[in-house]
């Protein structure tokens, strides 16, 4: 079972299991304020679910791609959005702070 390292917790999920779920439902704080309320529920088009990752995950997929095409993301940053993302791994993930998660300040 791939082991998920965020905000000092470790936690275990399956393998192909959704970095969103896995992270709301032991409780993790995803998103940084208001977000937490308006977000798009996982369907990858608001954003606000943007992570910094670092382990075995899934390629980005369209969506992913296109709602960092945007801004106030960057293609350029090393983000990802945890909906859209799969765990295939032991993986660290970091937040950082805005509304989006797109400052460069850790949460």
């Amino acid at each position: 079972m791939p082991i998920v390292q965020f905000q000092g917790k470790n936690i275990s999920c399956e393998v192909g299991e959704n970095l969103r779920k896995v992270l709301l439902k032991n409780d993790a704080e995803l998103y940084n304020g208001k977000a937490k309320y308006i977000n798009c529920m996982g369907i990858g088009s608001c954003g606000t679910c943007a992570v910094q990752i670092k382990g075995n995950v899934n390629p980005p997929n369209w969506k992913d791609k296109a709602r960092r095409s945007f801004p106030p993301h960057s293609p350029d940053r090393d983000l990802r959005l945890a909906c859209q993302t799969k765990v295939l791994g032991d993986i660290s993930v970091v937040k950082y702070d805005g509304f989006w998660g797109h400052k460069t300040t850790l949460k």
